[in-house]
């Protein structure tokens, strides 16, 4: 009876599926929390750990299975910001796949993420490209999980955005650190 539609399919929305991108030793409890509060309303899809999954440090490999298993079929990457997040190379991988997909992308400031000397904060750098072009949308971690209609909101609004924004260009980062 393939085609038909069931009563499910049209009173149950249909959930958006979100990739999630963030430094795993560091940041997981921030990851935990915003499943536990919106795995209900979204589809919450993460790595996994992709470093032991693929067993590769080929950046073309890692960004062609990141594409393919993890991004594909989500609306937006949301990459959450801790104070380490920055020099993380998958999380690089991630966004660099996010935007070859031209999915929309959201940059959550953590409460960890402390303010350099200038005032900024820690950022990966292609994440701050697409900021600063302004495809991807910067939030605190208050304001972004303050209420399911937020966190809607911002994703919208990131998913909304212009792809001719998109600034993809930066070389991909090769290993971790500074």
């Amino acid at each position: 009876m393939s085609g038909l539609i069931s009563l499910a399919d049209i009173l149950l929305p249909t959930k958006r599926k979100i990739f999630v991108s963030y430094h795993h030793d560091n940041d997981q409890i921030y990851k935990n929390i915003l499943v536990r509060a919106f795995a209900q309303q979204f589809e919450i899809i993460t790595d996994n750990s992709l470093s032991r999954a693929l067993d590769s440090d080929d950046p073309d490999y890692v960004s062609r299975r990141i594409r393919e298993n993890h991004i594909s079929g989500s609306s937006c990457t949301i990459v959450l910001c801790g104070s380490e997040t920055r020099w993380r190379k998958y999380v690089d991988w991630e966004i660099k796949a996010t935007l070859d997909k031209e999915h929309g992308i959201i940059g959550v400031h953590l409460p960890t993420n402390l303010p350099d000397s200038l005032g900024g904060v820690h950022k990966p750098d292609r994440l701050q490209d697409n900021i600063d072009s302004g495809y991807a949308v910067w939030i605190d971690w208050g304001s972004f999980v303050s209420s399911l209609e937020a966190l809607n909101h911002y994703i919208e609004i990131a998913i909304n955005k212009s792809s001719r924004l998109i600034n993809n260009s930066r070389t991909m980062r090769r290993r971790n650190g500074t």
